[in-house]
């Protein structure tokens, strides 16, 4: 295990988990995971000559966890990384790595603060530059308005998604983390309507897929047994305060080198199947993109399901710079 620090980054206690020495290597993570879910990528950047240190997002594991619902908006959140960044390492910009929400996370932290990160490299989740109007618009007119269920329609409830998620933790983290993996056949993240819950239609594998073990599942239910699940919803809930505070860098780009893995099976990549090719839209947005990586057959927890791949391209990207 890496040593564990806490960390005040200026509004919250940040859990970092920290192994290596040399540039700072940030990591963030997504939903429902961790610091843990960066447990491969640790060992390899710390022993190619960096300090890798993985967050735990605030309302998750051992970060703080504030209450209000606008705690955990995209100001807030990138706020933490760049404290975290600052504190491990004041006097030099900070490489970041993002998957799930912890792409748009990494994104936009260096979107908004260009001058304290080196690079950035985003997993799951394209760079597709300032919003032009709330993703909870996007989604009412895509699925809502239709009559069908969509999972972030489902998390604006406050109360019924936390406990839907808190009744059984086991249960949750199974169905959903198998309900996108690279392995899951075809129906496992069900089509229903609106008005369903999360873990209605979804299945237990019984037998899950070897990236995930016993013995990572237990980590990811115990800390999620600690903490709850209102922090990590929270972060849905937030879509019009994100976009607000986004508009000021309209017109910005991303101009510090950047990176784009993701896997070809992974919903989130292409957008739910609105984006045909995530590393085109995202050049229009990023001026230094020097990679796509589609991982053939690879769902959506990228860094865990193809860790040698991954570790790979992260690597050489880092050599690189």
């Amino acid at each position: 295990m890496p040593q564990f620090r806490t960390i005040d980054a200026g509004q919250a206690n940040i859990r970092v988990a920290v192994k290596g020495e040399g540039p700072l290597v940030l990591m963030v993570h997504g939903f429902p995971e961790s610091w843990y879910s960066w447990r491969h990528q640790m060992g390899p950047v710390a022993e190619a000559g960096y300090t890798a240190a993985a967050i735990d997002v605030r309302g998750y594991g051992g970060s703080d966890k504030p209450h209000a619902i606008e705690a955990y908006d995209m100001e807030s959140l990138t706020a933490d990384v760049a404290g975290v960044a600052r504190a491990l390492q004041p006097d030099a910009p900070a490489i970041l790595f993002g998957h799930d929400w912890g792409a748009p996370i990494v994104w936009n932290t260096a979107l908004s603060r260009p001058e304290a990160i080196r690079a950035v490299a985003g997993l799951s989740v394209p760079f597709t530059g300032v919003p032009q109007r709330p993703f909870t618009d996007i989604f009412k007119e895509l699925f809502t308005d239709k009559g069908l269920f969509f999972y972030q329609a489902w998390f604006q409830e406050v109360g019924p998604p936390e406990a839907e998620a808190e009744k059984d933790v086991r249960d949750f983290l199974r169905k959903f983390y198998f309900g996108i993996a690279g392995e899951a056949p075809d129906g496992s993240w069900p089509m229903k309507k609106h008005g369903a819950s999360l873990l209605e239609g979804m299945k237990d594998p019984g037998q899950f897929p070897a990236w995930l073990t016993a013995e990572d599942l237990d980590y990811y239910v115990g800390e999620f047994e600690a903490s709850g699940f209102r922090g990590p919803i929270s972060r849905y809930r937030n879509h019009e305060r994100d976009f607000a505070w986004l508009q000021q860098f309209q017109g910005r780009k991303l101009d510090m080198p950047t990176l784009l893995i993701g896997g070809d099976r992974d919903p989130a990549f292409n957008g739910f199947g609105r984006i045909a090719d995530p590393g085109a839209l995202m050049r229009t947005q990023a001026t230094d993109l020097r990679g796509v990586h589609v991982l053939p057959g690879c769902g959506h927890w990228t860094q865990q399901e193809r860790p040698t791949e991954v570790n790979t391209i992260l690597v050489d990207w880092l050599k690189g710079l």
